[in-house]
């Protein structure tokens, strides 16, 4: 049997575990170790839970608990309702001002908490009903939060970027840096699509007359300041040299704490136990996926697959632009039905060696491959930001929140293909903080 008919057996068997419900990490687990017994015999049983635990022994992976309970703590507060009225404030005068608002919530409350869905639960929790009570359709209430939401994966600091940079060994404070211009660039694309299709529709039109004196508008930004101090803190740190990921990340996470129980007021043990409660289950998931992940990986490897896939794909005759196309296909279709983190762990060993050898950028390519984990986000059969949104808002049909979703889906788009034509955009800030990646 040759390495692409046994890889073939290999996804097959783990998609069919993951249609019936299986965790992911117990499915990329269970595949392995079936197929190293039916191919290596019960030899391979003894080098099972050294690779696993190998998949784990790295330093680098402390960030992620860590940046884990930074966004806890920050989603358990009122940070996202003082996020979110303090740039209302600011906004009302812009047609679909209230969505705008909407959506600068979520650029920034992704920046402090790295993910998605709690991004979606904290803006969504508030912006939702106050969008739909001042006469705005569904499809846009809706909609604009479940894209804004993505957007906790690619501004740093970034969970994903960690991951990126563990299972391909790059520098996690250049990819942070890669992703904060693209970052910027998707929110202005998904503002300007707001703006018109707001001013189109007539939509919102009734607040620009309304007015808040600075003395308002200045109101909530005390309370909101002090946590984007963090992020430009942790910013400096990374890019600086001053300090490592898990050394900022710890740093961070404490400061975030402090500030949520001082600036709150939350004093009482059971809202603080909450916050370690949700880093620890969501830490584990991750952790376990990234262990059950480099077991899969040292699977296809052991069986040539790995290195069959990059060879068949470096000896097609096609040019760069067109293997990226393909590649982007795929990673559209696998973010489809798999979590970011998962597909980052699965592909991103494979697609580095011919990245790289078509002569693209490795910090520039993260960008493109997150971005593609965002369409992910809020399209189906997945779509984990669509089912926190309808959770959120179980009144509103899952197909409306879908409908609103599509045009950021081609904002997202429009957001690769600048991408591919300037990939500055990714590439100048760390370059120019950082120098020359080497």
């Amino acid at each position: 049997m040759t390495p692409l008919v046994a890889g073939s057996f290999v996804m097959l068997a783990l998609l069919a575990c993951l249609a019936v419900g299986t965790p992911i990490a117990f499915a990329l687990g269970f595949v392995s170790v079936m197929t190293l017994l039916v191919v290596e015999g019960w030899d391979s049983i003894s080098i099972l839970g050294e690779t696993f635990f190998g998949g784990l022994a790295s330093f680098g992976l402390v960030s992620i608990p860590m940046f884990i309970l930074m966004g806890a703590a920050v989603a358990s507060s009122p940070a996202g309702k003082d996020l979110y009225e303090a740039l209302d404030r600011w906004l009302n005068r812009v047609p679909g001002g209230l969505v705008l608002s909407n959506i600068g919530a979520c650029s920034i409350f992704a920046a402090l908490s790295g993910s998605s869905p709690a991004t979606c639960a904290a803006i969504g929790k508030m912006g939702i009903p106050e969008m739909t009570k001042r006469g705005y359709p569904n499809e846009i209430a809706t909609g604009s939060i479940a894209a804004g939401g993505t957007l906790g994966i690619l501004i740093p600091p970034s969970i994903t970027m960690i991951v990126y940079g563990i299972a391909t060994e790059t520098s996690i404070g250049r990819l942070f840096m890669a992703g904060l211009l693209p970052g910027a660039m998707l929110t202005g694309l998904f503002m300007a699509w707001t703006v018109y299709s707001c001013h189109r529709r007539g939509i919102g039109l009734d607040q620009l007359g309304k007015r808040f004196t600075m003395a308002e508008r200045f109101a909530a930004l005390p309370r909101v300041v002090p946590f984007l101090l963090i992020i430009v803190g942790i910013l400096y740190v990374l890019y600086g040299g001053v300090a490592t990921p898990s050394e900022a990340a710890g740093v961070g996470a404490l400061f975030c704490i402090i500030l949520v129980v001082v600036i709150y007021r939350i004093w009482s043990f059971k809202p603080l136990y909450a916050v370690f409660r949700n880093t620890l289950k969501e830490s584990v998931m991750i952790l376990m996926i990234i262990g059950a992940s480099e077991l899969f990986s040292f699977t296809l490897s052991s069986l040539f697959i790995t290195q069959s896939i990059a060879e068949w794909i470096g000896s097609l005759d096609i040019s760069r632009w067109v293997l990226m196309a393909i590649i982007n296909v795929f990673l559209l279709i696998a973010g489809f039905f798999l979590p970011p983190v998962a597909v980052i762990l699965m592909t991103a060993p494979i697609l580095l060696p011919i990245i790289l050898q078509a002569g693209f950028d490795p910090y520039w390519f993260a960008v493109v491959l997150t971005i593609n984990m965002e369409i992910g986000l809020i399209t189906p059969p997945v779509g984990l930001n669509l089912y926190v949104i309808n959770g959120i808002a179980p009144e509103i049909p899952l197909r409306e929140v879908l409908r609103g979703s599509v045009p950021y889906v081609l904002c997202m788009i429009v957001g690769i293909i600048l991408l591919c034509l300037m990939p500055g955009i990714a590439t100048w800030l760390p370059t120019w903080l950082m120098g020359p990646a080497i």
